[in-house]
């Protein structure tokens, strides 16, 4: 289970491509493809790179009015499914 602490970053296992707002994203792991718009597709932005779920909720409370255990929740459920679908990744932070 993922908590708003978890980094995630999108999976080298997908490929995504940007329709006018849409991004529609194929999941080479399990050979289908989903589309996603507007907020959700704001949440596939930001984690082309490495990024705290946190960050994501609070980027994304600060461009939307959406009450923050709402938006969390969401972030955290979207994140969720992302994942089992090989569609993201845990991304573990550098050790020096």
């Amino acid at each position: 289970m993922l908590n708003l602490d978890d980094t995630l970053v999108v999976s080298s296992d997908q490929v995504a491509a940007d329709l006018s707002g849409e991004v529609v994203i194929l999941g080479m792991k399990e050979g289908a493809y989903f589309s996603v718009s507007a907020v959700a597709a704001r949440v596939w932005a930001l984690l082309q790179v490495p990024c705290r779920l946190g960050d994501i909720v609070a980027t994304l409370l600060s461009e939307y009015d959406v009450p923050a255990d709402q938006c969390a929740a969401e972030v955290l459920e979207f994140a969720e499914d992302l994942a089992a679908r090989g569609l993201v990744v845990r991304h573990a932070a550098p050790t020096s």
